[in-house]
């Protein structure tokens, strides 16, 4: 049974962090090309592009003072977590459509940090991260 995001802080706050990632993409001018692109392997949160790049941008946020998991959200992004990105994007990539042409490919990570209210305290956001 799927968990209804609005029920769940969990799907609630990746949910916002993917938002505001999303905004950050388009401010600094990508397009959002695709967003929580989903398999039996796990899920892609964004697909983005720009004239000569197609980003593949896994998002993870924390709530500041939370207990568990790594201090900084880029930080649990490990290799596991990355190979199974990559088969995902080599996936998203074999659909009809979505090779897009685009000459160049890119594993991005963004980091987002937001304090217990939901408000962005910090975003990283590092390019060609794996």
């Amino acid at each position: 049974m799927e968990t209804n995001t609005a029920s769940d802080p969990r799907r609630r706050l990746g949910a916002l962090g993917e938002r505001l990632a999303c905004d950050h993409l388009r401010r600094a001018g990508y397009d959002v090309v695709d967003r929580n692109f989903r398999t039996r392997q796990g899920e892609l949160d964004i697909v983005a592009a720009d004239d000569t790049t197609l980003v593949f941008c896994e998002v993870k946020t924390r709530v500041t003072g939370g207990v568990s998991g790594p201090a900084s959200p880029l930080e649990a992004i490990g290799r596991d977590k990355q190979r199974r990105l990559r088969r995902l994007a080599a996936e998203w990539l074999s659909r009809p459509g979505h090779a897009r042409g685009a000459p160049d490919l890119r594993f991005d990570a963004i980091g987002v940090l937001v304090d217990p209210r939901g408000e962005l305290l910090s975003l990283e956001h590092v390019e060609n991260a794996f």
